[in-house]
């Protein structure tokens, strides 16, 4: 058993370790509530953008955001700079590899901690800086450049989003979105009787799809971006709510340890005393 000064010492430094890990929880809690307040759904934009190209027959128009053929495909694997989330990093990155084995291409890292697990499995990657609040939608916008810059080259014609959405606040998933081809998820708009040959176009559709697509992979980015970091700050909470459990057990553990030495400190020193009594009484 650990002498009673090392129990003790054990258990001040147990309590200071609480005590800032019930500090980090309050952060993530406040810094995930925050984060939902200012996150508006974008979900009426992007139906919105998306009801315009009802009125295509996609099938009839030859463009690489429709029709990638047979190019590589890109996979973005979301991630974060900071770690304290338990294994969603690592879930992250183990899925956009797995699809990146469905159809081969590149891997894109956001986030440090992505890049670590990425460089693990020594598959070559492009890596992007990890997502800031301040400047989320920057990074949409610099990212949804460098997509659109590689389909036009040719080097790219599929893309998958891979990333932590937030389910609640204490359950993470980990979630596949298809970017290219692009395929609405909303049908000819219920109702209407105007046939899409009836519609005089200005432009032509394959430059009016190039531009609606421009603008909704912008807004689908931020958007994903936004959840990402609500599951960053939910799987720290959970992951520093388990180490709190976790040093409750060893404290409890701990106490009992200190206790019983502290008892038979106690009980040697009377025995001790007594022993001394009895000793000096017979010598007098």
């Amino acid at each position: 058993m650990k002498p009673l000064s090392v129990l003790k010492k054990d258990l001040e430094f147990n309590k200071g370790l609480f005590s800032l890990i019930e500090v980090l929880k309050n952060i993530a809690v406040s810094q995930y509530r925050a984060l939902e307040q200012e996150l508006a759904s974008y979900e009426k934009l992007l139906l919105a953008i998306e009801s315009f190209l009802t009125w295509f027959d996609t099938n009839q128009i030859s463009h690489p955001f429709l029709d990638p053929k047979n190019k590589p495909q890109a996979v973005i694997a979301v991630t974060s700079d900071s770690g304290l989330l338990g294994g969603l990093n690592m879930n992250v990155v183990t899925t956009a590899i797995l699809e990146l084995k469905k159809i081969a291409g590149k891997l894109i890292v956001i986030g440090e901690c992505g890049k670590l697990y990425a460089r693990e499995t020594n598959i070559p990657f492009v890596a992007f800086g990890g997502i800031n609040d301040e400047a989320r939608y920057g990074q949409a916008m610099q990212m949804r450049d460098y997509i659109i810059e590689k389909v036009a080259e040719g080097s790219i014609g599929h893309l998958k989003v891979v990333y932590p959405k937030p389910i609640s606040f204490t359950v993470q998933r980990v979630e596949i979105v298809p970017f290219l081809p692009f395929r609405p998820r909303i049908g000819k708009a219920a109702g209407s009787s105007v046939a899409v040959s009836d519609i005089i176009f200005e432009s032509r559709p394959g430059d009016i799809i190039e531009y609606l697509v421009y603008l909704w992979m912008a807004e689908r980015l931020n958007e994903i971006f936004g959840l990402s970091r609500l599951a960053e700050f939910a799987a720290r909470f959970v992951h520093l709510e388990e180490s709190s459990q976790k040093l409750k057990d060893m404290d409890k553990k701990l106490k009992l340890q200190y206790f019983r030495a502290r008892h038979e400190l106690i009980d040697r020193n009377m025995r001790e005393l007594f022993s001394a009594r009895l000793l000096y009484a017979s010598k007098h």
